[in-house]
């Protein structure tokens, strides 16, 4: 069957074994992640091909009132290639899950860096591609994206793929005493979390629940909670996860006191080192919103990503079952949920 059955121990096993160890595997593409996503509904899809999974997409599923569902597979699908024709065969796996929902449309932005060509391709095979008209809060995950590769770096000669001014943060800040501390109990959460919580604040922006985080330990074991101290004083905080040698700096923040020991930079540089530690391949720094110095975030992460530089992605790829509904969701609902965030701050 097309749509995995969770009922089939063997066949669930055969699943999370093909997306787990696959080279183009993502985090948010692991069915656990919607232990995480707890709001959301779940649903798996894959193709095969002379009985070996050869793609596999992990849909999200949330229900829109007044439209229907909206099908999401964050970062996927898992497969060899971007190739459109590829992606067709499994979109149309997923045609009894539209059925079942009533789904408007089936939404996904793979980690396949942009080219106009392909655009096209996807264009030509039936799919709405949106990506560079765009505007920036119009997109679920932000398209610039930034990778630090490992390859065969130890932890000292990393530090040569960064910038010298990161370079130079870093080591001074060991020098002046800046340690790390890391771990995954309450403690260390509850201290991530105040931190985060004053950083949301401070940039004015919505910050996720308590409850968010606590879900993503329970489903993720390779979950570590990193602190930045100096002294007495928890400086910054950070949250990654090693996924099976995929290591990911999902969510961070840091309070202005003493920002000028570097905690931040000694704070990432420590998780690097994990996780080199680990065997792992890459370090993902997530995405920027603007290429440029008006991005605080591009500043900051261009610094470690110096010599990798930044990856722009092909964007969001939509297939649309229900026009209007599509239309609306795309075009009305973030213009209220812009006027929510506007009456929310005032």
């Amino acid at each position: 069957m097309p749509v995995l059955d969770k009922s089939n121990s063997a066949a669930v096993e055969k699943y999370l074994e093909f997306v787990r160890s696959h080279t183009n595997r993502t985090l948010t593409q692991d069915p656990d992640w919607s232990e995480v996503k707890w709001d959301w509904g779940s649903e798996q899809v894959y193709l095969e091909e002379d009985g070996q999974i050869i793609a596999a997409m992990s849909l999200l599923v949330k229900k829109v009132p007044f439209f229907g569902a909206l099908l999401y597979a964050p970062r996927g699908p898992v497969a060899e290639n971007a190739d459109p024709v590829l992606v067709r065969k499994i979109v149309i796996e997923a045609q009894p899950l539209v059925k079942k929902y009533k789904a408007f449309a089936l939404k996904f932005d793979p980690e396949t860096p942009y080219s106009s060509e392909l655009e096209k391709e996807y264009e030509q095979a039936g799919f709405v591609v949106r990506n560079k008209g765009a505007k920036k809060d119009a997109l679920i995950q932000p398209r610039y994206n930034m990778v630090l590769h490992f390859e065969d770096h130890d932890q000292e000669s990393i530090m040569q793929k960064f910038s010298g001014k990161i370079r130079n943060r870093i080591r001074s800040a060991a020098k002046k005493g800046v340690y790390a501390e890391h771990g995954r109990s309450d403690q260390f959460l509850e201290t991530f979390y105040e931190i985060y919580l004053e950083m949301s604040e401070r940039n004015r922006l919505t910050p996720r629940s308590y409850e968010y985080f606590l879900k993503m330990r329970e489903a993720f074991p390779g979950l570590r909670v990193y602190l930045a101290k100096h002294e007495e004083d928890t400086l910054s905080a950070g949250v990654t996860i090693n996924y099976y040698g995929k290591l990911y700096y999902l969510y961070a923040g840091s309070r202005d006191k003493k920002r000028n020991l570097g905690p931040n930079q000694f704070l990432n540089y420590e998780m690097i080192r994990w996780g080199i530690e680990e065997g792992a391949e890459q370090y993902d720094f997530g995405g920027v919103i603007a290429p440029d110095k008006s991005d605080g975030l591009y500043e900051f992460k261009i610094g470690f990503c110096h010599k990798d530089g930044m990856t722009e992605y092909i964007g969001e790829i939509d297939q649309v079952y229900k026009k209007f509904s599509y239309y609306a969701f795309t075009h009305l609902v973030p213009k209220i949920q812009r006027l929510r965030i506007i009456l929310t701050r005032k």
